[in-house]
């Protein structure tokens, strides 16, 4: 069964960092895309990266090009999602999400993808 369970949220000051991670199960690596979403009260929800597993190609929103870093490890099946110089308006439930072949055109669309995690929280406030 496909599982995917997100951690390393939390509560972090405005410049600070935290290290999501989305630890996957139940189908073959090296076959999927993972991408991360985030979802604020009030908003919808918003494509933040992506990586294919295969060949670790990534992308990014620009709201977090050069802040963010999406990486993958074969071995632990796990995606990491590095949140650097974070801002309040970061603050948002974070989701992994599964985009299994063929992809479709648009990597930050939440249509996209066919599994979810259950999130995890990010708050960056003073």
């Amino acid at each position: 069964q496909v599982q995917l369970v997100e951690s390393g949220g939390g509560l972090v000051q405005p410049g600070g960092s935290l290290r999501l991670s989305c630890a996957a199960s139940g189908f073959t690596p090296g076959i999927y895309a993972i991408g991360w979403f985030r979802q604020a009260p009030g908003k919808e929800r918003e494509g933040v990266s992506c990586i294919t597993f295969s060949d670790g190609r990534t992308y990014y929103a620009d709201s977090v090009k050069g802040r963010f870093t999406i990486s993958r490890d074969s071995a632990k099946n796990t995606v990491y999602l590095q949140m650097n110089s974070l801002k309040p308006e970061d603050t948002a439930v974070y989701y992994c999400a599964t985009d299994f072949p063929p992809y479709g055109s648009s990597w930050d669309e939440a249509y996209e993808y066919d599994y979810w995690g259950q999130g995890t929280q990010v708050t960056v406030s003073s």
